[in-house]
């Protein structure tokens, strides 16, 4: 198998890992409160990446641990609780679709932040964008339209987190192996995740006495395991492989799948929403291509 058939191989791997993480926070949260979901499925990346902590002890803390914290707490922790939260009332699609609009936060935030000054075809990217995302929630086939819009809003604001992050890891983590950087990150969020889980929530009563425990916990263990520990080593293999252009193409796949699994477990997507992603997915587009110069 040749490098290019390899890099393809990968990058429909973390599509369809990435895409299928919203409709498995759904179905864990047949037995679990979202925040338990939440905190489990941090808890459980956070074990599975330890034994790399082993190998990537040795770092400049002082230097890195700003943009490691804001990766650990805006990267993954708070959007985790914000996703489950979210889709208690909304669909894992409409989730997965305006996830879709990380990297139009990911401009925003560095143009705020970082004083990175956006081409023309950027704004108009991230314009459209959001135009398509209110278009996502107004066409939505829940008829509660400010319950949909409250809800909707808590997915957005963890996407902006995921902007936050981006611009941390590449401000502050660009020297620093993203192996090595998530394995730190998760060090300083799996144990809060694990005390507010054991400490704070009724997930021991939940596990021991819910019927459905034990399934919920296994797609949770895939979550937490698959699309979020294995993921992110796999990723970091495709970037090197690839480049960092290349892996980003993730980002146009992910809500196709996120639509697959939802219309199969019985939600609904109409026209107007599955043109709305479309605008979205052609927004990203629009920033990601090389300028004209």
């Amino acid at each position: 198998m040749n490098s290019k058939t390899l890099s393809w191989l990968i990058l429909i791997f973390l599509a369809v890992v990435w895409g299928s993480s919203f409709i498995l926070m759904k179905l864990g949260m047949n037995a679990f409160s979202s925040s338990e979901v939440a905190a489990l499925r941090i808890g459980m990346a956070f074990l599975v990446l330890l034994p790399f902590q082993l190998k990537y002890y040795k770092i400049n803390l002082k230097k890195h641990l700003l943009g490691l914290l804001l990766m650990g707490f805006f990267g993954n922790l708070i959007p985790a609780f914000l996703f489950t939260a979210a889709e208690t009332q909304v669909s894992s699609s409409l989730a997965g679709m305006l996830n879709a609009l990380t990297p139009l936060f990911t401009i925003i935030v560095g143009s705020v932040w970082l004083k990175s000054k956006p081409n023309q075809q950027q704004i108009i990217g991230v314009i459209t964008g959001f135009i398509a995302a209110l278009c996502l929630v107004i066409f939505d086939n829940n008829k509660n339209v400010s319950q949909n819009a409250a809800y909707s809003l808590l997915v957005i604001i963890a996407v902006l987190f995921y902007g936050v992050s981006n611009n941390a890891i590449k401000h502050y983590l660009h020297d620093l192996d993203s192996l090595k950087a998530t394995v730190w990150a998760f060090s300083f969020t799996g144990p809060i995740a694990l005390v507010y889980l054991f400490g704070f929530t009724d997930f021991t009563a939940h596990l021991t006495q819910h019927p459905q425990a034990l399934t919920s916990l296994g797609y949770i263990g895939i979550l937490a395991v698959v699309g979020t520990a294995l993921a992110v080593i796999i990723y970091n293999v495709l970037i090197k492989k690839a480049g960092v252009v290349f892996a980003s193409s993730c980002t146009y796949l992910i809500p196709i799948v996120a639509v697959f699994w939802g219309v199969l477990n019985g939600e609904s997507v109409n026209l107007k929403q599955m043109l709305s992603i479309a605008a979205i997915m052609i927004s990203v587009y629009v920033i990601n291509r090389p300028a004209k110069t």
